[in-house]
């Protein structure tokens, strides 16, 4: 603070001296240099030419310092004419930039003033215009005229820095004079008057660190081997100050902070020399067991650490990894631990940089070792089979209890427990097996039949007898071993054809066969005959020796007439030890041929045929047989439709219908009360009801004289004679029709109602009365008047 007073009291002092000396300099030149004026304003007359006089005043450029803070304003400088005689009559005019409010005139005087306080940092001149003219006329008395108003300027700016805080970095252990960064300051004064913008540089905190350049103000470092490690940023004050620097100067200052970037110039350490871990001997393999760190005060990719295992009895059961999240070595288990076998390892594990600088080569090696100790915990294991799976035989169709093999276990743990063992029922769910829960030995229960289940794969459990919770599984493939117990049979269903013409010794077909048993108990096949027809006089067989055999013909001069088809028996014989053998039928048929060979028929029956009848001759019989079926159908449609007016339809029998039975019903009202059909007469349950048709006993002669002429075209007369005719002539159709009803119910004590039957028994009705009702009613006179004729006649 004291300083900063002291430069601005000198700047004021700097400020008055240059003021004063500027002031005395413009006064004299403008009293001493101004020269007389030689001519004058008349008017004119006409024709006469008017001489313009020199202009008398005379100027250079004003001068006014910047900031000037005094109580009157400042004497800017003074405009005078030689016509001006002092009477007043001129009148002094300015006019341009800042007239009238920066600058002000003394219209009499000529002096001008400025009446604020002006910054050449915001404006460095000002152009103005004078001009005299008649106070009373306004009239010019010279041409206006420019002049200029420069502003002097003063050191009033301190520098000022482009940022108020800068941020650099440089790599760690740098040489001496190694550039940073470049900081740069501005100054408003004017640079060309004076040293008001003359900046130096310097530094004010960061030494004994860095340093600047004074022109430049570039920061250089200045000490050797900076370490990171020991300190990463340092905070560094610059200052600029103008007047070249010298006392007086104002100054500026920023702020920069460097930061010293990491290279890899430390190796990684570790913390100690010796790592104790344990691990489980039942511990999986993959299973952590423990970390080591080695320590690498290094940052990024120079810190990074590769862990590896370079010595030591354990290296084929551990393994170490890298955690580069952490920087930490991860060991592993590699493989299954046995406590009882060995119970402790010894690892080296070094630590290594993953980058190294070569220009820090020499401070290496940029690695470490150190000692890890593995010891191994006794832990409580399932048993252990002796063998990792079990392979056993045993021949098929075996009797139940027979041994197929052991299995055995033990308890690695050193009290050596007792085992037990069993089978994995959901591997043997038909029970074929058992086993000993002491010994493990594996026994049959029932017989196996190798080409049902060839294999058979099942497991087996065995467990501690104190600690059920300790199990183990081992598998056990039993094959079962084939005994050659099928005979081998065809391989197909085969049926041959043999042609009529065949020659002799002409093979038809070539059969083979199959066998369920194994390849040993299977082929090779041999075929043949069976001994009581090794000479049959028709076919004969040849085998070929590659589990097939030929079917040939003995003799020729087949024919389906005689026998159309043979049954040939063929024992088939395999190579398993005992042999066996069947005895298969091949059917052979007799077929017709083209001269080719080519099949035609095997039917004999079509031969038959063949024989006298072709094929067109079939079609026409048959032909003729169903167009004879047709007449005949159409003969008696025709003939049933010739008798169709003789025959009384149900429906269309007017006559009435009688059906008795004793019940007392209901009323009209009753409809619904009981099934009509209880009624019926049982004997016409079936839809019979017995007829009868009461034929006259006379034949009638019809009248000769009633039949028209045979060449009458009176067609009334003719229907009129056909009517009459048919009405006198009793045996003309229709009949009467009497059905008889003597059903009359079970259990009645009524009589029949009916009066239908009247003319079978006595009564006393007389019917002698119908002979008067004319010809309609003669035939109920005849028959019901009768009996009164025929006693008369007797």
């Amino acid at each position: 603070p004291k300083m900063k007073e002291d430069n601005c009291l000198h700047a004021a002092l700097i400020c008055l001296g240059m003021l004063y000396y500027s002031h005395v300099v413009t006064t004299e030149k403008l009293n001493h240099t101004r020269p007389s004026l030689h001519g004058h304003h008349e008017k004119g007359k006409e024709g006469q030419v008017l001489h313009r006089s020199k202009r008398g005043w005379v100027w250079n450029q004003f001068f006014v310092i910047e900031e000037y803070t005094g109580p009157d304003p400042v004497l800017v400088g003074r405009l005078h004419s030689d016509i001006d005689s002092g009477d007043g009559n001129i009148k002094y005019i300015l006019s341009g930039e800042g007239a009238g409010i920066i600058f002000v005139i003394d219209d009499k005087s000529g002096n001008i003033h400025a009446t604020k306080t002006l910054d050449r940092e915001e404006r460095a001149q000002y152009t103005l215009t004078a001009q005299a003219v008649d106070r009373n006329t306004n009239r010019p008395l010279e041409p206006p005229s420019e002049f200029i108003v420069k502003v002097q300027d003063i050191n009033d700016n301190p520098p000022e820095f482009l940022h108020e805080n800068y941020h650099a970095n440089v790599p760690e252990r740098s040489n001496v004079g190694t550039s940073v960064i470049q900081v740069t300051a501005s100054d408003a004064d004017d640079p060309t008057y004076g040293n008001s913008a003359k900046l130096v540089y310097s530094i004010l905190e960061g030494q004994p660190y860095f340093s600047v350049e004074a022109q430049t103000g570039i920061i250089r470092t200045a000490l050797p081997n900076m370490d990171r490690e020991a300190k990463e940023e340092y905070h560094v004050v610059i200052q600029a100050k103008d007047m070249g620097g010298h006392m007086g100067g104002l100054s500026g200052t920023t702020k920069v902070t460097i930061t010293l970037t990491d290279v890899n110039d430390n190796p990684p350490k570790f913390p100690q020399s010796v790592y104790q871990m344990s691990v489980s001997e039942a511990a999986i393999p993959g299973e952590e067991v423990g970390r080591v760190k080695a320590k690498d005060p290094d940052i990024g990719e120079n810190g990074l650490v590769a862990y590896s295992i370079i010595d030591g009895d354990g290296m084929d059961m551990f393994e170490i990894t890298t955690d580069y999240e952490t920087q930490e070595g991860v060991v592993k288990l590699k493989k299954l631990l046995d406590f009882e076998t060995k119970k402790s390892y010894s690892l080296k594990v070094e630590a290594a940089n993953v980058h190294i600088d070569p220009k820090f080569i020499s401070n290496g090696p940029f690695k470490d070792t150190v000692t890890v100790k593995i010891s191994v915990e006794d832990a409580d294991e399932p048993p252990v089979f002796l063998k990792p799976s079990y392979i056993f035989e045993v021949q098929e169709n075996a009797a139940s209890g027979t041994v197929v093999g052991k299995v055995h276990a033990k308890d690695p743990d050193a009290a050596n427990s007792a085992i037990r063992y069993s089978i994995d029922r959901h591997t043997d769910l038909e029970r074929y097996f058992i086993i000993n829960a002491e010994d493990g030995n594996i026994k049959t229960i029932k017989a196996l039949d190798r080409e049902e289940i060839a294999w058979h794969n099942i497991s087996v459990f065995a467990v501690e007898v104190h600690k059920q919770h300790q199990e183990a599984r081992v598998p056990v493939a039993i094959k079962v071993v084939d005994v050659n117990d099928n005979a081998p049979k065809f391989a197909a269903a085969y049926e041959a054809f043999v042609c009529e013409n065949a020659r002799s010794n002409q093979q038809f077909i070539t059969i083979s066969a199959d066998d369920k048993d194994d390849s040993a108990n299977g082929p090779r096949f041999i075929f043949s005959l069976p001994p009581e027809i090794i000479h049959n006089p028709n076919f004969t067989l040849r085998d070929n020796r590659d589990n097939t055999a030929s079917v040939l013909v003995r003799r020729e001069g087949f024919s389906r007439q005689k026998q159309d088809l043979y049954l040939l028996p063929v024992v088939i014989s395999d190579g398993g030890l005992p042999p066996m053998s069947s005895t298969n039928t091949l059917t052979i048929r007799v077929c017709g041929c083209d001269s080719n060979g080519s099949l035609l028929s095997c039917n004999a029956e079509a031969y038959i045929l063949n024989a006298g009848l072709s094929t067109g001759a079939l079609i026409a019989i048959l032909a003729c047989i169903v167009i004879l079926l047709v007449i005949v159908v159409l003969f008696v449609t025709l003939k049933r439709q010739k008798k169709e007016p003789l025959i009384v339809f149900e429906e269309e029998d007017v006559r009435e219908n009688i059906i008795t039975y004793d019940d007392e019903g209901g009323g009209e009202e009753d409809t619904e009360a009981f099934d009509i059909a209880t009624l019926q007469n049982p004997d016409g349950i079936n839809g019979f009801i017995p007829r009868k048709d009461i034929k006259p006993e006379y034949q009638y002669m019809p009248r000769p004289g009633l039949r028209p002429a045979p060449n009458s075209v009176d067609v009334d007369d003719f229907i009129n004679t056909r009517i009459q005719e048919a009405d006198n002539d009793p045996t003309a159709p229709p009949y009467d029709s009497i059905q008889i009803y003597g059903y009359e119910g079970r259990g009645s004590v009524a009589g029949s109602l009916s009066s239908l039957e009247s003319a079978t028994t006595d009564s006393d009705l007389d019917y002698d009365y119908l002979q008067n009702w004319g010809p309609r009613f003669k035939k109920l006179a005849d028959l019901y008047g009768s009996k009164d004729t025929f006693d008369d006649d007797s």
